[in-house]
């Protein structure tokens, strides 16, 4: 019985790791106004008429920290790589010398700042509701192994080993939002 147990709390804990995985790629996605390469992960181009992500077409890196630079492998992929940017509505305009495709992060508002803060802790709270749904059905499985024999004593330990692992990984989602505000504070 105590494997039953023990299988809970590891499978609550793998959950919950989960959510808070997810969380960090999606705090990657909000844009604090500094260049990354990241940015252009969703931007998929026709490459001989099959969809290819960019990053299997060109070089992407960042030069400083407002440009972006895209290098294609083929100079004649540059119009489409162009087309396939603007086409993502990423509010990026391409500009190209011909074999060069470079990108300038315009410096974000007040405003676009307080939103992107907005949208930062919104993520946050989709990752709570998770792990907080984790914790529910971890007690609900506890309270149905205890039904099934297991002693009320290790359930309870059981539970509140789930009580802190939620509180721990609450703390952790707390701190991930507070560093991205920070990043989309900072000018």
């Amino acid at each position: 019985m105590q494997e039953e147990v023990d299988f809970v709390l590891e499978h609550s804990k793998e959950r919950m790791k989960a959510a808070i995985n997810h969380l960090e790629k999606e705090l990657i996605h909000v844009r604090a106004g500094k260049a990354s390469p990241v940015m252009l992960d969703g931007v998929m181009v026709d490459y001989y008429g099959s969809m290819t992500p960019l990053n299997q077409v060109a070089n992407i890196n960042t030069p400083d920290a407002r440009t972006i630079a895209i290098q294609p492998w083929e100079k004649k992929m540059i119009p489409v790589i162009e087309k396939a940017i603007l086409n993502a509505n990423l509010g990026f305009n391409p500009d190209n010398n011909g074999e060069i495709i470079r990108i300038n992060v315009p410096v974000l508002t007040e405003e676009r700042r307080k939103g992107l803060v907005k949208q930062a802790q919104h993520e946050g709270e989709i990752a709570k509701v998770s792990v907080r749904t984790v914790r529910k059905e971890a007690n609900e499985s506890l309270k149905k192994l205890q039904k099934e024999g297991v002693a009320e004593d290790i359930v309870k330990a059981a539970e509140e080993e789930v009580q802190e692992m939620t509180n721990s990984f609450s703390v952790k989602i707390d701190n991930l939002v507070k560093a991205k505000e920070k990043d989309i504070m900072t000018i």
